[in-house]
């Protein structure tokens, strides 16, 4: 599946629109849900991947 990276930008600015106005329901579920798939298939998933273990393993070492 060829995926442009103007897809991506173009749900992640109506993601942000929709949590800027507060308004999830669902069909905000599924768009955000579609987003996720998209972003994972171009260039920028290994980056994502990357910050999320080390946010986790942050997380990880927090003693609360």
């Amino acid at each position: 599946m060829l995926v442009t990276a103007s897809a991506v930008v173009l749900l992640g600015l109506l993601i942000w629109f929709l949590l800027r106005i507060r308004y999830l329901r669902l069909p905000d579920v599924l768009i955000s849900g579609t987003f996720g798939f998209l972003l994972a298939a171009t260039g920028a998933a290994p980056l994502v991947r990357s910050a999320l273990n080390g946010l986790s393993l942050f997380l990880a070492e927090l003693h609360l």
